[in-house]
């Protein structure tokens, strides 16, 4: 079974500056009942098909597959509830670990949020200077329900 473990943060982006290009990344949800979510991502060329479990602190099941990218386009349209989850992704290293930074954008923008994969649950890291507040427990970041309250809702 595959597991993610990730920990999210908000970033401060008077502090961050990419390191080079980011990759646009498009992605919608399939309707879902229960704690599952179905998501569909289309970055460049390429395209995933993800189920993602219940998460439980940071930790969920996951399950990812590569698509046809004609088939994931198909299913953003035809599947996907809307607004669709818009943005740019950077990756960058900070004390020998891998981060990736999303910077949102359409109904999104203005949130920019950094994610670090660990090994395991109680895994130690060195948090960046950009870093602000964790928020890996507050469902409101997970780019899932970022579909049903964007982040340009959060003030109303």
């Amino acid at each position: 079974m595959a597991r993610e473990i990730e920990r999210k943060f908000t970033v401060d982006m008077k502090k961050w500056h990419p390191d080079g290009a980011g990759i646009q990344v498009r992605q919608g949800y399939i309707p879902a009942s229960g704690r599952t979510s179905v998501r569909v991502r289309v970055t460049g060329d390429r395209a995933w098909l993800t189920i993602k479990g219940e998460t439980v602190g940071p930790a969920r099941d996951e399950f990812e597959y590569s698509i046809p990218p004609a088939d994931a386009h198909q299913m953003l349209e035809t599947l996907c509830a809307r607004p669709f989850i818009e943005k740019t992704r950077y990756f960058t290293e900070y004390a020998g670990a891998a981060w990736e930074v999303d910077v949102f954008e359409g109904e999104n923008a203005g949130l920019v949020v950094a994610e670090i994969e660990l090994a395991h649950e109680d895994q130690a890291f060195e948090k960046p200077p950009w870093v602000l507040m964790e928020v890996t427990d507050d469902p409101g970041y997970y780019n899932v329900n970022l579909v049903s309250r964007p982040f340009c809702k959060w003030g109303t």
